[in-house]
């Protein structure tokens, strides 16, 4: 599977914005997906994950309340809308990609990885 994220760009602290996840493949619905982040001088850190049936969701304590991962499997669509944005979660953020199990918390839990998409938010 191939993983395309966008929806990155700049904005003041306090406000939103929606990452998209977007993957090839007609099997997507069955792949569990996560989204990592890495700040700058960072290492890449677990932001938030959802299984391939959606019905389980983990996050970091850092955005809990905060964000919000979803997915659309008939666009073969992964989202996560930000809000309350701060400038600590400034980063470029990851999409990955398992199939089948749970959405894991570790890097080492994925196989498929897309680009990032730069986050800035400014104070």
């Amino acid at each position: 599977v191939q993983l395309q994220a966008s929806g990155g760009g700049s904005v003041q602290a306090g406000g939103s914005l929606r990452l998209s996840c977007a993957a090839s493949g007609r099997t997507f619905s069955s792949y569990a997906v996560g989204w990592f982040r890495q700040a700058p001088g960072k290492e890449r850190e677990f932001v938030s994950g959802i299984s391939w049936s959606g019905g389980r969701t983990p996050y970091a304590d850092s955005v809990k309340g905060r964000f919000t991962i979803s997915r659309d499997n008939a666009k073969n669509t992964v989202y996560l809308q930000m809000n309350s944005l701060k400038p600590e979660d400034t980063a470029v953020y990851f999409c990955a990609a398992r199939r089948t199990l749970p959405a894991g918390t570790r890097m080492g839990d994925y196989d498929y990885w897309g680009q990032g998409t730069l986050v800035t938010v400014s104070s």
